[in-house]
């Protein structure tokens, strides 16, 4: 029987990589998840949709020109007029998953999940930049920064928190139109091969579950 012989080359810092052997692979080969309730997302399949409005809260807007164009002014906007109909202001907030509506801004779910227990801190007032935002929303920002910290370690336990916000898509704002302040427990370990190589993050909790867990601690 004939020995493997594996070769050895350089990289460009040139530092030795053992090749693979003849007939052997460099890698395994590709696992695959299937996440077809991302497609919409990706795709903006639905084209009678509109931007931040539950299938549940549909029934907003009554005209093409209520369309706000911005999730998070038509998210509360739906919220409202669903309650105005006559839906419970809990099922209404529980489509939209908000957590808590305060005076100039609410929280709530950011619907792809860095973490488990991601949420995000949005004034109501539609504005790009922090400096353009009012002193008494400014505040309340940084008040339920505060809740939502102590919210999360109540309910996750996490081993640290992230917290930022991205003005500007050169800064990685994905809704640049609208500020918004992400807060996210963080444990050690937590970041796994699937974020580094697929950009991809595996979820152990439905949003509405999360939703149901954090409700209660921003209510109190």
């Amino acid at each position: 029987m004939q020995p493997v012989v594996r070769r050895t080359s350089r990289n460009e810092n040139n530092l030795p990589v053992r090749d693979a052997a003849p007939g052997q692979r460099y890698t395994r080969p590709m696992d695959r998840l299937w996440t077809p309730w991302r497609y919409s997302y990706i795709t903006r399949a639905d084209p009678q949709a509109r931007t931040g409005v539950p299938a549940e809260l549909n029934a907003w807007p009554p005209s093409d020109a209520d369309d706000r164009h911005c999730i998070f002014c038509n998210m509360i906007a739906a919220v409202d007029y669903a309650i105005a109909q006559g839906m419970p202001r809990e099922t209404a907030e529980m489509a939209a998953h908000i957590v808590y509506r305060g005076q100039s801004c609410f929280v709530c779910l950011n619907a792809y999940p860095y973490s488990t227990g991601h949420v995000m801190i949005v004034p109501y007032q539609h504005v790009a930049s922090l400096a353009a935002l009012p002193t008494e929303a400014a505040e309340e920002l940084i008040l339920l920064a505060q809740r939502a910290e102590l919210a999360l370690r109540e309910v996750y336990k996490p081993g640290g928190l992230n917290m930022g916000l991205n003005l500007g898509e050169a800064a990685g704002a994905g809704i640049a139109d609208h500020i918004h302040l992400h807060v996210l427990p963080r444990w050690l370990g937590d970041t796994n091969f699937m974020t580094v190589t697929a950009e991809t993050r595996v979820l152990p909790e439905p949003l509405d579950v999360t939703w149901a867990k954090l409700r209660p601690p921003f209510k109190n």
